[in-house]
């Protein structure tokens, strides 16, 4: 961001608030040097000194410091309304170019592909080894796609689906091996610590894409050569927390509850600011909200990995 809008509101914002109390400064000055003469003036002449002093003008100074005090509180609001905005569409635009480029790039791809089929003769093993990656670089434009959709769908709360009462760790299961190929290069374990069946009523395919949204950024923010993650599930009172702890590369505590702001981006380096779109741990966020619950991250610091913790309503076990 250009230095130069930040730095031009501040100056006028501290200007605006110098002058004021400057001014009301002066105003209350100038008043009691001249009360002070004028009380001089009354006992050297004996005067009356209801008629030469105004008693009201204490009011009238209070009513202004008053007026100025609240001024000054608008100009400060205005002034942190417009630095929030400005932080919005700096946000917004990190978004689009990133947005951009994960659409860009399966297009780029799949051009590529084409172009290779239309100019070559390609042997059939070569042609699906081809078509293979043109699947996938698909599969990854219709995620980006769908990702879109389904927040647009989630902030409207709009999302048709009903609840389906199931166990959700073996639904946990499912969901991870009918999406093995996504994370066969990590190495994730559900542990569910009472061993009995956690039944709840979820609307599937939202608590699908918070798993999804969850994972992947695990394993995007983290730096050893195979990313781990552990989902535990543990039942405290009438509450159910669906634990997501990993060997990333954590987060400063000044981050931890910025993460789930739409579009923000932690700026860790070039390589990891460039992955994403900043909307995963919003859309998260909003899913366990439909669910009446929340998510909670907590990290010991840069390194230390970090821990997610959905924290959802239980009121029965069966």
């Amino acid at each position: 961001m250009n230095q130069s809008k930040i730095f031009y509101p501040i100056v006028v914002l501290v200007f605006s608030v110098v002058a004021l109390g400057t001014s009301l400064f002066l105003y209350i000055y100038w008043y009691l040097e001249v009360s002070a003469g004028l009380d001089n003036v009354v006992k050297r002449f004996n005067l009356n000194k209801q008629q030469v002093l105004d008693a009201q003008t204490w009011v009238v100074i209070l009513v202004l410091s008053i007026l100025v005090g609240f001024i000054i509180i608008c100009i400060i609001i205005i002034f942190t309304y417009y630095q929030k905005n400005l932080q919005l569409y700096r946000m917004q635009h990190n978004f689009i170019n990133n947005f951009t480029h994960e659409l860009k790039t399966p297009v780029t791809s799949l051009k590529l592909y084409l172009e290779t089929f239309l100019k070559h003769q390609l042997s059939r093993e070569e042609q699906e080894k081809y078509i293979g990656y043109m699947l996938l670089d698909a599969a990854r434009l219709s995620d980006n796609i769908s990702r879109i959709l389904n927040l647009a769908q989630i902030e409207g709360k709009s999302f048709q689906e009903e609840l389906a009462i199931i166990d959700l760790v073996e639904a946990t299961k499912l969901f991870l091996k009918n999406n093995r190929h996504l994370f066969q290069e990590s190495d994730i374990q559900v542990h569910n610590l009472s061993g009995q069946k956690v039944i709840y009523g979820v609307k599937l395919s939202l608590y699908e894409i918070l798993l999804m949204n969850l994972l992947t950024n695990a394993i995007k923010y983290n730096r050893s050569d195979r990313p781990k993650v552990n989902i535990t599930f543990v039942r405290e009172g009438r509450t159910l927390l669906i634990c997501f702890t990993d060997n990333g590369i954590g987060i400063d505590k000044a981050n931890l509850k910025k993460i789930f702001k739409k579009f923000y981006q932690i700026g860790r380096s070039e390589n990891m600011s460039a992955k994403g779109t900043g909307i995963g741990l919003y859309m998260a966020e909003n899913i366990a909200r439909l669910h009446k619950g929340k998510i909670i991250a907590e990290s010991n610091g840069e390194g230390m990995g970090a821990t997610f913790t959905l924290r959802l309503p239980y009121l029965s076990a069966d």
